[in-house]
């Protein structure tokens, strides 16, 4: 039998492992779903309240699901809720009672393997920060801002989760701010439309990882069974005076700490600007990421940090376009100008020369 053979048999042969998926109705989660259905590994992707309830659920609309009459045992849960900010809020649960669910459900479950999607913001942003930071940083999220200190939090329970019997791992993703067209929560909106706001201030770098890319981040997870932390971000970050460009912001005046800090407050408050309280350090200093563990699994981002930027913004293509190229299109338009005037100058010529010939 061929090696190819044999491979192909192996899996089939293998028992399938399910994969129960905790948020999978949020914009994440069904990029989640997706992503697993498409593993080369033996799967079944379901998502909890399918795995509880027993319903079928839309699951057997995925390509790629896999029983084959095969031993099923449910061996990972995927959790995308924990650091969806909208949700909790739409739910009016706190971080901390969806952590508490989520070992619940792993109790319940039998799971041995847990993959946890948190946020970068547990790093914390401040001046002293590493650029970047790496996964063996200590975890200094603003102590104003509460879903960033709840998560952090969470993260030490779900560490003693982990420890308390032996066999079991975690993969805890913390990935930059999330973005995507159709998948940009009010937090990460926040977060992209404050950067190049400030007034006549910096800006520090940042980074927006596309939700496509910690989609895949949460596959090669499930597949490798990673056990550990892992940053989620592109290669590099946008610097300052670059995402100013891209989100269309000029400089502003410069004002004292204090007055900015209560007009940025009072915007809020008021539904004229994009800073929330607790937030603003995050646009004030860096917590740029590196990517380099996660990416030695295999892992590569597929979109840039200013392609998920503009793409999950209201942020012009014009701005993505390099000054060169910009030169070249204005000069193409120019001289489409040119072309179309002197046309339309020909077409009144002749119109005016037959007139005056019908005349004479």
């Amino acid at each position: 039998m061929g090696e190819a053979h044999t491979a192909v048999f192996d899996r089939l042969s293998a028992p399938t492992r399910r994969v129960v998926v905790r948020g999978a109705e949020s914009r994440l989660g069904w990029r989640v779903m997706t992503a697993l259905s498409g593993s080369a590994e033996s799967l079944e992707v379901r998502s909890l309240d399918d795995a509880i309830f027993g319903n079928p659920g839309d699951t057997s609309t995925f390509e790629g699901l896999r029983s084959g009459g095969a031993s099923v045992e449910t061996a990972v849960i995927v959790d995308v809720a924990l650091g969806d900010h909208d949700a909790l809020a739409v739910r009016r649960e706190s971080v901390t009672e969806g952590a508490a669910d989520l070992l619940a459900h792993a109790e319940m479950l039998g799971v041995q393997h847990l993959v946890v999607v948190s946020s970068a913001m547990v790093y914390g942003a401040y001046a002293n920060n590493p650029l970047p930071i790496t996964e063996a940083a200590v975890l200094r999220p603003d102590p104003e801002f509460v879903f960033a200190r709840q998560l952090a939090a969470v993260e030490g329970l779900i560490e003693e989760w982990r420890r308390s019997r032996p066999g079991r791992s975690v993969t805890m993703l913390r990935p930059a701010i999330p973005i995507a067209s159709d998948g940009t929560s009010t937090l990460a909106g926040a977060l992209a439309a404050a950067y190049g706001y400030r007034y006549g201030e910096s800006d520090p770098g940042t980074q927006f990882v596309h939700l496509d890319d910690v989609a895949s981040a949460v596959r090669i997870a499930v597949e490798q069974q990673l056990d550990g932390v892992y940053n989620v971000a592109p290669d590099g970050f946008i610097p300052g005076d670059r995402v100013r460009a891209l989100s269309g912001h000029g400089m502003r005046l410069p004002l004292a700490e204090r007055v900015a800090e209560v007009l940025l407050a009072l915007q809020w408050r008021f539904q004229r600007g994009p800073i929330p309280p607790g937030l603003r350090s995050y646009t004030r200093e860096t917590w740029v990421i590196a990517n380099d563990k996660l990416r030695a699994t295999g892992w590569e981002p597929t979109v840039t940090n200013e392609q998920a930027y503009v793409e999950g913004t209201d942020a012009s293509w014009w701005s993505m376009i390099t000054p060169q190229r910009r030169q070249e299109l204005a000069l193409g338009g120019l001289a489409a100008a040119i072309v179309a005037a002197a046309g339309v100058g020909f077409s009144l010529y002749r119109y005016w020369r037959k007139t005056r010939l019908r005349g004479s």
